[in-house]
């Protein structure tokens, strides 16, 4: 089975001959992609096209995959030095005068890391993109580092590692990989990658999948042992590399990577919420990355990554990042946070001039690309629209925040019917619809992504003072942790954030039932000042936003007396119930 699209040649190399695919404008620069095993190039298909639109894409099937012919004997033919040959003469027949951009991944990445560390590859790579799969001669030093100089984090490190490379030991027995993949490992493997991985069906595995994983046992026969006891000194990149880190991999720990800077003048570092076979089940973010990254190259300017200032730009760069109520407080200190970290940011607010403020802040403060939309998140028709625009023209969104809100204050008795639903409508509803409609985008495209829903102490702090607020911030957070037990099969994370007492402007615009016009204003005056006392500024829950998403956490109470009444409302609720009867001092 080829690629849709592409164009087929084949290349000779020492009594090889590898099929090698073509897709996009040969005049532009080539981004050459190597599968790992036990695949073949088309595993690479979802994002080869996307990236088809700006690059000259080319992919091989490696010698003994796919259509590409097996060495004779197997033994000794996939030796590193060969994989590098068949390399050259691919780089040499689909771009002679120009240095081609490498992407790998899993065993892919770990020959490339060959090509691009030893020196008769000079001058043919422009920039390399490894992920799942590192440097034989980096892991050989990992290990004896930790093996000569030991102390209990290094060894616990190389006992994790060891326990997530059962497969390698498994790989170099004689015989039983070839029987199991040829027989029922073989005919189960895309189930197994559908269940474990979650890798959609198409065009991938092919039907040579069998014959592709016996014979690709022999890359870590021919390799594995010889380059971790003998590792290479000399192993330093000559060209830039872009590292993409899946957080979820089974099989490589991240530690592998922690003296990577060492081997590699010019590194940037990517994180990437997804398992180990990320070309299937996240195209779209790693056709994103590596166009910067190859852009980047091209133009002779720093990567985005290792431009940006903030301290996940490893995790958000090139993400696209809806925050609702973005105009002032809590969302507009979460949209600079990640544009801080390179995200492109989409500024949600009823206030137009505000959004659009908050927009152009942000594209000043580092993200690629930031636009403010007017909406009303209460009202559905028009968040739909919403979508289906930011979809149309964006994208769809990785990570959504729905953080507008209104606060209401008053007994029960005074709430009017009026109260409650302009309350409900904008902290409940518009949350529903946010999740609802940008959700099941997400859902969808089947990628991934998070959603981070602001919430509040008062979801589990009783007050007689906030009945409607504090109802509808409960619905909020009991509609997170239901959403987040839904979305987890579909690799989508949602967070509930509950703030304290921030300094925003919502209590300067926050309604008093039952009161005069006068009473109110004067309350907020009061409230505004109590808080501005207080002084715990939004930055610092929009902080705690990004650590959400980064580590998928489920509740984050942020400020001290959220995280008290919290530990309170599960350990001695009744006495978060008597202070529920506490008159605040307005």
């Amino acid at each position: 089975m080829g690629i849709e699209g592409a164009r087929e040649r084949w290349v000779r190399t020492g009594g090889i001959k590898l099929c090698v695919a073509e897709l996009g404008d040969e005049t532009q620069p080539t981004v050459l992609l190597v599968h790992g095993y036990p695949d073949s190039k088309e595993v690479w298909s979802e994002v080869a096209t996307r990236l088809a639109e700006r690059f000259h894409v080319v992919l091989y099937d490696v010698r003994g995959h796919g259509r590409s012919t097996a060495p004779v004997p197997l033994r000794g033919g996939f030796t590193l030095e060969k994989l590098t040959d068949d390399f050259l003469a691919v780089a040499d027949a689909v771009s002679p005068d120009r240095p081609v951009h490498l992407v790998g991944h899993d065993w892919g990445s770990v020959q490339s890391w060959e090509f691009v560390t030893v020196k008769r590859t000079e001058g043919r790579i422009a920039s390399f993109t490894s992920m799942s799969g590192p440097s034989l001669d980096h892991f050989g030093h990992w290990i004896k580092q930790r093996v000569t100089r030991p102390t209990p984090r290094r060894v616990g490190q190389l006992l994790g590692q060891g326990a997530k490379s059962w497969y390698v030991y498994m790989l170099h027995t004689p015989v039983l990989p070839e029987l199991a993949w040829r027989g029922p490992l073989g005919k189960q493997w895309p189930k197994i990658l559908q269940r474990v991985e979650k890798v959609p069906g198409g065009d991938y595995p092919t039907a040579s999948l069998p014959s592709d994983a016996a014979h690709g046992a022999w890359l870590y026969r021919d390799n594995v042992r010889a380059r971790l006891r003998r590792p290479r000194s000399d192993a330093y990149a000559h060209a830039p590399v872009q590292l993409i880190t899946p957080t979820g991999d089974a099989f490589l720990s991240e530690r592998l990577y922690d003296d990577l800077g060492q081997w590699v003048p010019q590194l940037v570092r990517r994180t990437l919420p997804a398992k180990h076979w990320v070309p299937r089940t996240r195209p779209d973010q790693l056709a994103v990355w590596i166009t910067e990254f190859v852009t980047a190259t091209e133009d002779g300017r720093p990567a985005p990554a290792s431009a940006a200032p903030g301290r996940y730009a490893d995790r958000f760069g090139g993400q696209l990042v809806l925050v609702t109520g973005a105009a002032s407080g809590i969302g507009r200190a979460t949209a600079f946070a990640f544009a801080e970290a390179g995200a492109r940011v989409v500024a949600v607010d009823l206030n137009a001039e505000g959004a659009a403020r908050t927009a152009e802040m942000a594209r000043l403060i580092g993200a690629p690309a930031a636009w403010g939309e007017a909406v009303d998140v209460s009202d559905e028709e028009a968040m739909e629209k919403l979508a289906e625009k930011v979809a149309a023209e964006y994208g769809v969104v990785d990570v959504l925040v729905n953080n507008a809100g209104i606060g209401l204050s008053g007994s029960f008795l005074d709430t009017t019917s009026e109260d409650w639903r302009k309350v409900l409508d904008v902290n409940l509803w518009g949350v529903i619809h946010g999740c609802r409609i940008f959700g099941r985008q997400m859902a969808r495209r089947g990628q991934g992504g998070h959603i981070v829903n602001t919430a509040s102490a008062a979801a589990y702090q009783p007050s007689k003072a906030l009945p409607a607020y504090s109802t509808s911030k409960a619905a909020v957070l009991m509609l997170s942790e239901c959403l987040r037990a839904e979305l987890a099969e579909q690799g989508i994370g949602v967070s509930a954030i509950c703030p304290g007492l921030v300094h925003t402007n919502i209590t300067a615009t926050a309604r008093f039932a039952g009161v005069s016009a006068e009473e109110e204003k004067r309350r907020q005056k009061k409230s505004s000042r109590l808080y501005g006392l207080r002084n715990y500024p939004p930055e610092k829950v929009a902080d705690a936003v990004l650590r959400a998403v980064v580590k998928n956490q489920a509740v984050v109470p942020v400020t001290p007396e959220a995280r008290g009444a919290h530990l309170m409302s599960r350990f001695t609720p009744r006495a978060l119930r008597v202070i529920a009867r506490w008159e605040p001092p307005l």
